[in-house]
């Protein structure tokens, strides 16, 4: 696919958007590149990335090792996530401490017109796919019901935390931050990040490569072979996740580290009219309405050749 330099630049702000969306706990990167039309592209360049394409590395060199692996496409796309992800996890941090109910309406809003954009896709209903939808829904509503587990700074558990995140942030609907938060390691990794602590981030780093090389096979293997009951399976999980980013929330539990900072641990969704103390009903009306129409402008992105 032949490529200018102004196409590689809106991957990058697709990107810039995955990114801010996978540091939010509840929010998927994956769901961002699926509206903005780059998920199937994304999902065959990590697959085919294997000890054949390194050999074309060794034998007619990198022009074409570069060109096989769609380089220019991994770049752009990485560059965004990356620089987005870093900078955007600690105003997400100040966001979901200071102004939870509006950072969480814009998010619903989003979530809401995703569930619209990627279902319209699926060409053929049947029951087959139906059941997909309901699994799928299912599964992410009983995710986002789980409570965090305390935190855990073993390096082979922030191994196997990459692995399991990094495959939920490639999947629309379920969030990477939120399985971080599940298994205890999102403050560990959002701490080390701050700290610039090398060996904590390579550690997490090198889990999240060895599960998303792994699980891109998977998927790879189910658009070719059942497109539409995967679509359906994805559908719910969007569809299923919009609890965990509904505003109001009555904390029923909390977690208090050792500097005496709380930090809910489990929460359930409530009207805004029974929330106690400001709803901030019409600013979070807004932002939810906003959330809609970012949609809109991706998916107005991706839909253009």
């Amino acid at each position: 696919m032949q490529r200018r330099l102004k196409d590689y630049l809106v991957i990058s702000f697709k990107g810039l958007a995955m990114g801010a969306a996978d540091a939010v706990p509840g929010v998927s990167g994956g769901t961002i590149a699926f509206i903005s039309g780059i998920y199937e592209e994304l999902i065959n360049t990590i697959s085919n990335v294997n000890a054949s394409l390194f050999k074309t590395l060794f034998s007619k060199g990198l022009n074409t090792f570069w060109k096989q692996a769609n380089g220019n496409f991994l770049l752009a796309l990485l560059s965004g996530i990356i620089i987005s992800f870093v900078s955007f996890m600690k105003l997400a941090k100040y966001l979901l401490e200071h102004h939870p109910i509006l950072i969480w309406a814009f998010f619903f809003g989003l979530i809401v017109a995703s569930i619209y954009f990627v279902g319209k896709q699926i060409t053929k209903w049947n029951l087959a796919s139906i059941i997909a939808l309901i699994v799928g829904a299912g599964i992410a509503f009983y995710i986002s019901q789980l409570a965090a587990l305390g935190t855990n700074e073993n390096p082979w558990f922030l191994f196997f935390a990459g692995a399991i995140a990094i495959c939920a942030m490639i999947l629309p609907g379920i969030s990477g931050s939120f399985i971080l938060i599940i298994l205890g390691a999102y403050k560990t990794l959002s701490d080390a990040i701050h700290d610039i602590d090398i060996k904590k981030i390579i550690i997490f780093g090198t889990g999240a490569l060895v599960g998303l090389l792994s699980f891109s096979h998977v998927l790879k293997w189910l658009f070719k072979n059942y497109h539409n009951i995967t679509l359906a399976l994805l559908t719910g999980f969007i569809f299923g996740s919009l609890n965990k980013v509904w505003p109001w929330k009555n904390t029923l539990t909390w977690h208090t580290n050792s500097k005496g900072i709380k930090t809910p641990l489990l929460q359930e969704s409530m009207s805004p009219f029974s929330f106690e103390g400001n709803n901030q009903f019409m600013f979070a009306l807004i932002l939810m309405i906003l959330g809609f129409l970012t949609i809109f402008i991706l998916e107005r992105l991706g839909s253009k050749k």
